[in-house]
């Protein structure tokens, strides 16, 4: 308790709350984007409880791993080397994270540019196998980005509270915003590809970390930004074309 009671008096350790919080809702939105597109192939009335089974599991996984954030910290350490490059646990799970990624979203590019070729969807017909499908992937995923979120918490502050407060926030956070994302995305065909061009770029720079190249998050984000700044600017456009159409109709 008393231990508590001075993180609260600490302004360093304010500082160190807000950023991890900031930094660990940034890293959500990557995982919010696959997990509305992959929920949206499911049932409608699975949906929902899809997304909060899933961000809700993956609570409690990252709960989990903060406590063995000793021997988390242990997976940067080199395990064996190729092409001059030491490759770590880290390393191999972020590069096993971006093949899975990319093969995700370009299986799901190829099923809607060609929505006939009902045999490359990536997603089993069967409901149920469907939702525990969808829970899995969201697991699979989210246990990448923790693993590298919480391995450059530690960088930032050594205390475990603090950490755990920033991903309680962070998952609130998906929570909210994951339905009404996931119903933004269904009802704009468009921002499917994007989405899906965002999750591509997304494995991309995950492999090219795991190869020992450093990608600053900013640029990414900033594209991705741009991007989705663009197609919104599109939507607008579109809207006011419609409605001028009718007007004249």
């Amino acid at each position: 308790m008393q231990d508590i009671m001075m993180l609260v008096q600490d302004p360093a350790a304010w500082v160190a709350l807000v950023t991890l919080v900031v930094m660990e809702v940034v890293l959500g939105i990557d995982n919010l984007i696959f997990i509305s597109i992959l929920t949206n192939k499911l049932p409608p009335e699975h949906r929902e409880k899809a997304r909060k089974v899933g961000i809700g599991l993956a609570l409690i996984m990252r709960l989990a791993l903060l406590g063995t954030v000793a021997w988390i910290v242990k997976l940067t350490a080199p395990v064996f080397e190729l092409f001059g490059h030491g490759f770590s646990w880290k390393d191999m799970i972020l590069i096993a994270g971006g093949l899975f990624l990319l093969w995700k979203a370009t299986k799901e590019i190829h099923h809607n540019v060609d929505p006939a070729d009902h045999n490359e969807d990536f997603i089993a017909n069967s409901a149920t196998t469907t939702f525990g499908s969808a829970i899995v992937q969201i697991l699979i995923l989210d246990l990448v980005f923790s693993v590298d979120s919480i391995i450059t918490a530690v960088g930032m502050t050594p205390h475990l509270p603090i950490m755990v407060i920033a991903v309680l926030a962070a998952v609130t956070v998906m929570l909210v915003a994951a339905t009404p994302l996931a119903n933004f995305i269904e009802k704009n065909p468009t921002i499917v590809m994007l989405a899906l061009a965002f999750l591509m770029m997304i494995g991309t720079t995950l492999i090219a970390e795991g190869m020992g190249f450093h990608v600053p998050k900013g640029y990414v984000y900033a594209a991705m930004a741009f991007s989705a700044l663009v197609e919104v600017l599109n939507m607008f456009a579109r809207s006011a074309r419609k409605r001028k159409r009718g007007e004249s109709h």
